[in-house]
């Protein structure tokens, strides 16, 4: 008796033998063609060293061609009414498939692994004529990964070899782990089995696998159709639209042949979309909501990058979020679904938890660079106590593949001890969703007995289930910090500027709308305020305000970003006014004065130079009184600008005048050093660098630096693949020689303000920095005007610190948190570049002596760190996807902030607010004085009296325009008394929810525990 399989020496090698009877790998055999033109002078390709077909990028075309002819057999295996498939792997931004001159498939980057149906029964002898017409991506290379022929017979009583062979794939991967004793038997088994027909010898193999009575059979595998969809990325946000319709017709038409399919979809403003343009495909999702088949899930209103935006950014993507599916769909999601954000800050569970969220799931942390991420399921627990169940999910767009799935599963129950695993399958990134093929290969392997039970659900069910299954799940206490993708706290850093500048104007355009509605009884623009919070959400998706997409994305979302600027402006301009017109004024100090209100939207009283514009007239001086007629220091700059220090109580605003003077103005001298100098700081600028040779504490009497400060550094930053996302983890070995100073001159040297102007030149780019010393101010604050013309190279400025700490702190949405500036373990190595949003600090503590510094800034998130040193990363210029990307004008600034005791101790949180949101000015001279106007000259809207309490927001509630809420978080990790104090009698109520509801407990808070959240409902007396 002859065997039909040659000797195999393990299972591993009878695998292969069964494989090789019906795939055939056709990677050798194709003909090219790089053009569209002249088809017949084909030629045989060559393969390179990874067995790829590659060919030029930059969006150069390749045509493949092959005929295939059916032979009878494949290793004597007959092949005769198979089906047959062609199964392929490209990277190609665009691929067509023909067969036999007819367009069957197309795919793209993202869809880049399909099995292509040739035959549902092939003939021996039968011919077809395969051609695929590739295009390379425009960043790089193109090439065909694979291509495979694929037999496969649909009968399963008759199964063709290679399902066989990953029946016997599956059961080394279960055997491996449970019983490798047990291997080696099976191996003795049915290696050189001397069978001569193929139905017995397969009948036999699967019989013996049967035998064994797997103890993981015994598992279960969930699955969940799922399609990723970034709302912009290598496309722009309009494809995302088409891309979503194509994805969920698909879907529904699926689910029409295969009601086993259970599919899950995220991103409410993806939904809202849809219903406005397609009511039709709306209406069809809302039908299978309802039915249990289409699970919404998410939460927030886009997937939103959750390191760089404000903790009111997070609260809005939620209430937005979660109020369009409760509205829409009857329910809020229990699930935040976030598996592409790229790192997750620390506070994020109390935002979860408050916003109604159950659960939240990833997958991000698979693609770390240094560290495995070592728990499945876990409790996620923030620095307030808040704590949500957690997923690290399997990886998505992947298809049902049973040999790769039962991996996963097995590293899933020695990860967590369970044996209920849940798969994603489906294509994405550009949408997609499961294919046809995938549910068939799935009810096809449902009958395997060697194959788990597979079995269709929802997230929430699954998360529900595994999480009653064990009460000894691990408590995460830290950040979910992403180790990749370092280079995001900093691309495109127009877009970070945006981001800041918009949530900063929204804040108190909002917060100035409602106290212009209270307090003058004008309407409160919700509708408009809601479409600029929500345009202002969509573009915070993590691959806009990371600066990963392409160049055409950020054309489209600049006129965004404008509107959300124009709308936030005029509102908070109008609101400025309504408010000033019912200020009763007190006599002016002189017929001519002209009123000035100045208004602060911080929950602490201010004193800080604001800049007025001068009335067009020529040779007038100008002075500024207060209300009691005092007069106010001024200080006039070019072009007709007048400076003084106002001072402003909490979130309120104090009238000053502005009178003509007959004084004649005295011109101060140009030093003749470059010394800033008051009563806090003294600062010497390098004459011939242009850097800081000293920053004195004179309170103190201490130098704060240890080294040339403001140092430009400069770094080749290239040989990343992913080069927007990915910071080069080598570029402190290829620094770029250091500036070279152009100019250095006095621009200002006044009462109010001192500054010194220097101009540095890095490469092709020029630096012009102002170091700016105010009267009164503890901060050295340098504004910088850049023309940036680099190309792969990232620049931070330096400040070498005469203190000495083991950690940096660095601010997080609505809390702070430690960094270790000495790190041990590899995850601590791996965080060399962290994000941070408007400051970081380093404070020693030398025998009970505090001293240290904070590093604020008004638009960057990049810092590291080291025990002396406090660096900031100003920008990088990489090519991919956008090869514009930060070339040209950026204007933002930076402040060096030395204290004396902790950083709490010093309310550098406070002093981070003030630098980005500075005081506003109302001018109005022809505001006529009104006995009917209620406000004084001098106002507190409202203080929450605790220094420690910072406020998020005040604003009507989403269902009653009359009724408001007070949100505030506590900023220091300390306990605070939670108490509101107001002139036009503001009452704290009833605590509530992020979703705006009420809260269960039934207890008003009145001490606010370290770092915690806090929503009131506020009542108005006024």
């Amino acid at each position: 008796m002859t065997p039909i399989l040659s000797n195999s020496q393990s299972i591993s090698g009878l695998i292969e033998q069964l494989r090789s009877c019906c795939q055939v790998n056709i990677q050798s055999t194709w003909l090219y063609q790089e053009s569209d033109t002249n088809l017949s002078c084909l030629q045989p390709v060559t393969l390179n060293e990874k067995e790829h077909i590659a060919w030029t990028g930059g969006k150069q075309v390749l045509w493949l061609t092959q005929k295939l002819v059916i032979p009878q057999s494949l290793q004597g295996y007959p092949l005769t009414g198979l089906t047959l498939r062609l199964s392929l792997v490209w990277w190609a931004e665009i691929a067509e498939i023909y067969v036999n001159g007819e367009l069957v498939l197309e795919g793209d980057l993202f869809d880049c692994s399909p099995r292509v149906l040739l035959s549902s029964g092939v003939t021996p002898g039968e011919e077809f004529l395969l051609a695929l017409r590739l295009v390379s991506p425009s960043h790089c290379d193109g090439a065909l990964v694979r291509s495979l022929l694929l037999y496969e017979s649909l009968n399963y009583h008759t199964p063709d070899p290679g399902f066989v062979a990953d029946e016997l794939a599956i059961t080394q991967v279960f055997l491996q782990k449970s019983a490798p004793g047990k291997l080696v038997e099976l191996d003795r088994e049915i290696i050189n089995q001397n069978h001569d027909d193929w139905e017995n010898l397969l009948l036999f193999l699967r019989q013996k696998l049967i035998e064994y009575d797997l103890p993981n059979l015994k598992s279960k595998i969930y699955l969940l159709g799922h399609a990723h969809l970034d709302l912009a990325w290598l496309w722009r946000v309009s494809e995302t639209w088409n891309a979503a319709q194509r994805t969920f017709e698909s879907v529904l038409n699926l689910q029409t042949d295969f009601p086993e399919l259970i599919f899950c979809h995220s991103t409410p403003a993806l939904y809202a979309w849809i219903e406005e343009h397609r009511p039709d495909l709306f209406a069809q999702i809302q039908e299978r909501v309802t039915a249990g088949s289409w699970e919404i899930i998410g939460g927030l209103w886009v997937e939103p990058e959750l390191n760089l935006i404000s903790g009111e950014s997070i609260v809005r993507q939620l209430l937005y979020g979660q109020r369009y599916f409760q509205e829409k769909f009857g329910q809020i999601s229990p699930v935040v679904w976030v598996p592409d954000t790229f790192g997750f800050c620390a506070t994020l569970p109390q935002f979860f938890v408050n916003g109604g969220i159950e659960y939240f799931v990833t997958q991000k942390l698979r693609w770390n660079d240094t560290t495995k991420f070592d728990y499945g399921a876990f409790w996620w627990r923030s620095p307030d106590g808040s704590q949500i169940f957690s997923f690290m999910s399997a990886p998505i767009g992947e298809s049902i593949e049973p040999v790769k799935m039962v991996k996963y599963a097995c590293e899933w129950q020695t990860q967590t001890g369970l044996n209920e695993s849940l798969w994603l399958p489906g294509v994405g990134d550009h949408g997609g969703g499961p294919t046809r093929d995938m549910l068939e290969v799935a009810r096809r392997w449902q009958n395997s007995p060697i194959l788990p039970e597979l079995e269709f659900t929802t997230a929430a069910k699954y998360l529900q289930k595994i999480k009653s299954q064990s009460q000894n799940f691990p408590i995460w206490e830290d950040e979910l910090y992403l180790e990749f993708h370092r280079g995001c706290y900093t691309s495109h850093a127009d877009q970070k500027l945006w981001n800041r500048r918009c949530e900063n104007l929204l804040y108190q355009a909002e917060l100035f709308a409602t106290l212009a509605t209270v307090s003058c009884g004008v309407t409160y623009p919700k509708a408009e305020i809601e479409t600029a919070w929500k345009t202002l959400l969509f573009q915070q998706f993590h691959d806009i305000l990371p600066g990963s997409s392409i160049t055409e994305v950020y054309e489209d979302a600049l006129p965004e970003w404008e509107q959300v600027q124009e709308v936030g402006t005029k509102i908070l301009e109008t609101a400025l006014k309504n408010i000033a017109s019912q200020i009763n004024l007190p006599s002016p100090p002189h017929n001519n004065s002209i009123p000035v209100i100045v208004f602060n939207s911080l929950n602490w009283q201010r004193s800080q130079v604001v800049t007025i514009a001068l009335p067009p007239t020529e040779n007038q001086t100008w002075q500024v009184h207060d209300t009691t007629g005092k007069r106010v220091p001024t200080q006039q700059t070019q072009p007709s600008n007048l400076l003084f220090i106002a001072t402003v109580p909490s979130v309120g605003y104090n009238l000053y005048w502005l009178s003509p003077s007959s004084d004649i103005p005295t011109t101060t001298p140009t030093p003749k050093n470059w010394i800033l100098e008051n009563d806090y700081l003294r600062v010497q600028v390098n004459s011939q660098t242009g850097d800081l040779d000293s920053v004195f504490d004179k309170i103190q009497e201490r130098e704060t630096l240890s080294g040339a400060g403001n140092q430009l550094q400069a770094f080749t930053d290239s040989g990343q693949y992913w080069d927007a996302w990915n910071i080069d983890p080598n570029y402190h070995q290829h620094p770029l020689p250091p500036t070279k100073l152009k100019s250095i001159q006095w621009i200002e040297k006044g009462e109010i303000t001192q500054c010194i102007r220097v101009v540095r030149q890095l490469g092709n780019s020029e630096f012009c920095q102002d170091y700016i010393l105010e009267t009164g101010s503890k901060c050295l604050k340098i504004d910088n005007t850049v023309n940036w013309q680099e190309s792969q190279v990232l620049i931070k400025v330096a400040f070498p610190l005469n203190v000495e700490a083991d950690f940096a702190t660095y601010e997080i949405p609505c809390g702070a948190i430690r960094r270790s500036t000495n790190p041990q373990t590899p995850a601590e190595k791996a965080k060399w570049e962290v994000p941070a949003l408007r400051w970081a600090d380093l404070t020693e503590n030398q025998d009970g002596e505090i001293y240290g510094v904070s590093l604020l800034n008004d638009c960057k998130y990049g810092y590291d760190s080291q025990p002396n040193q406090l660096r900031l990363t100003l920008l990088r210029s990489p090519q991919w996807p956008d090869a514009k990307a930060d070339i040209g004008l950026h204007k933002f600034a930076y402040s060096l902030y030395p204290h004396a005791g902790s950083w709490e101790k010093a309310r550098t949180v406070r002093k981070g607010y003030e630098l980005n949101i500075p005081l506003q000015v109302v001018i109005n001279p022809n505001l006529e004085n009104n006995q009917n106007s209620t406000l004084s000259s001098c106002l507190s809207f409202l203080d929450l009296s605790a220094d420690n309490l910072i406020l998020m927001a005040l604003k009507p509630t989403e269902d009653d325009i009359d009724t408001l809420i007070l949100r505030c978080y506590e900023c220091q990790g300390e306990i605070a008394e939670l108490a509101l104090k107001s002139d036009i009698v503001l009452n704290l109520g009833n605590s509530v929810d992020l979703l705006e509801r009420f809260s269960t407990s039934g207890e008003e808070i009145t001490m606010m525990q370290p770092w915690k959240i806090e929503s009131r409902i506020v009542t108005t007396d006024y």
